[in-house]
């Protein structure tokens, strides 16, 4: 499984990007994936993450109702919508993806994306 981020760049507060998780591999369609992120001098944290078979969705609380997770499973890609931006989301974001159909630690892990939310 490859997993390929992109969307990342500079946005001033309040604006809004959108992050894209594109997979390749074997069974990849079916397997949940989400987005992780680390700041600078911090631990990597859990963002969002979707199962692809069932849609359900999960949020961290410090981005709920502002970070949208989506997916197209015939594109194999699973987006993540980020609105109302702040300082404090700038990271690198990182795409992951369990080797099953529910979330739950990560088995594949792709390349970072940085997203940098000026004040």
């Amino acid at each position: 499984v490859q997993l390929q981020a992109s969307g990342g760049g500079l946005v001033q507060a309040g604006g809004s990007l959108r992050l894209s998780c594109a997979a390749s591999g074997r069974s990849v369609s079916i397997y949940a994936r989400g987005w992780f992120r680390q700041a600078p001098g911090k631990e990597r944290e859990f963002v969002a993450a979707i199962s692809p078979t069932s849609g359900i969705t999960y949020y961290a609380d410090s981005v709920k109702g502002r970070f949208t997770i989506s997916r197209d499973n015939a594109k194999n890609t699973v987006y993540l919508q980020m609105n109302s931006l702040k300082p404090e989301d700038t990271a690198v974001y990182y795409c992951a993806s369990t080797a099953t159909t529910s979330w739950g630690t990560p088995h594949y892990w792709g390349q970072g994306t940085l997203v940098t939310v000026s004040s």
